[in-house]
């Protein structure tokens, strides 16, 4: 299937998600909403701003509403050909172009029913997303297979950075922390070195879709008590892929893997000292689970759990298939153990003399 049948696709759900509310128009506005819709196009230029279109999904027909300085480009390059566009003058609102109204639905309107129609991937959306996370398994296997402790940890940042950017991956996040700057569970790169023990965390987007994963890599010998929590924090993200099945809520899936803490030897509550993921695809986390979270788990979809505790974490892009969970941000090249049936990530060992 093609991206243009996905998106044929794609509007069948939503033209479902019109007649639901009782509504004409539908506007997208976000950024993950928007790429979902046009089949991954870039909706930004600087990666901290808004969004440079929205789509109006009418009963009848679709329309872009872009800013007329990025029109040419846009048309050029991001847009399917076949997409009606309404240009707004650079300096007016987005806004001004959208339509308002008692039968025009925003999107904030039916968040909930809109995460529901993107979650099951599309053919093409899941070729596209399995070649994202090999290369992003691949770029992170790579800079740590070279990397070296007296290396600052924004020099590994820089180096992974570009080696995504030249495979047309934006480098939405790059964490690094050396042995110094473990205990921070979002640790923004600093000029620290990485030390004998280092985490990366990387989510990277191309097509609107965003590939999480994080790593760990060490100079010489392990620590038996980090290796013992290395792999209990495994034992936990265990107890995710296990609850997530299709059918079931992502808080089901949140209360069973957050009881995986204190089932091997955790604080019952480490789950509350940072998120624990949730469902992926065009947003980093869509959405991050929570307790309660009624959002209905289905096959097809995309998820990124995130357990972690002090000095243990693990994280994966992963998808919910018929035979069950398919790893997709994996490279057979980074050591691996099997757990539950699925090979999951060790701590890369590299020789001492390297810190």
């Amino acid at each position: 299937m093609t991206i243009t049948a996905d998106r044929a696709a794609k509007r069948e759900r939503l033209l479902g998600v019109l007649a639901a509310a009782g509504a004409d128009e539908l506007v997208l506005t976000g950024h993950g909403a928007v790429s979902w819709y046009l089949g991954g196009a870039r909706t930004h230029v600087s990666l901290a701003g808004d969004p440079l279109l929205a789509v109006v999904v009418g009963r009848h027909r679709d329309t872009v509403v872009v800013f007329s300085n990025e029109r040419a480009r846009l048309e050029a390059e991001e847009l399917p050909a076949d997409i009606d566009v309404v240009e707004v003058p650079w300096h007016d609102p987005l806004a001004s172009a959208l339509p308002t109204g008692p039968r025009v639905l925003n999107e904030h309107d039916v968040a909930a029913e809109l995460r529901a129609a993107r979650a099951a991937l599309l053919p093409a959306e899941l070729a596209g997303f399995r070649a994202l996370g090999r290369e992003c398994a691949e770029v992170v296997t790579s800079v740590l297979g070279e990397a070296r402790g007296i290396q600052s940890e924004r020099d590994s940042a820089a180096t992974l950075g570009a080696a995504l950017i030249s495979r047309g991956i934006d480098p939405l996040v790059l964490l690094v922390a050396g042995r110094d700057r473990l205990a921070h569970r979002h640790p923004l790169p600093t000029d620290a070195p990485l030390g004998d023990r280092a985490m990366v965390v990387v989510c990277g987007r191309r097509d609107g879709l965003i590939a999480n994963l994080t790593r760990w890599v060490r100079f010489g010998p392990a620590r038996a008590a980090e290796a013992d929590a290395e792999a209990r924090i495994r034992e936990v993200e265990a107890a995710f892929f296990a609850a997530t099945v299709a059918g079931a809520t992502l808080g089901d899936a949140f209360v069973a893997g957050t009881a995986g803490y204190a089932a091997n030897g955790f604080d019952p509550d480490e789950w509350r000292n940072h998120h624990q993921g949730g469902a992926a695809g065009y947003n980093g986390r869509d959405p991050r689970a929570t307790p309660g979270a009624t959002d209905i788990i289905q096959l097809g979809q995309a998820f990124a759990w995130n357990p972690t505790a002090p000095g243990a974490k693990i994280e994966d892009t992963v998808l919910l298939t018929a035979d069950g969970i398919e790893v997709i941000t994996a490279d057979d090249a980074w050591p691996t153990v099997t757990v539950g049936g699925i090979r999951r990530p060790v701590e890369l060992q590299r020789p001492v003399e390297l810190q």
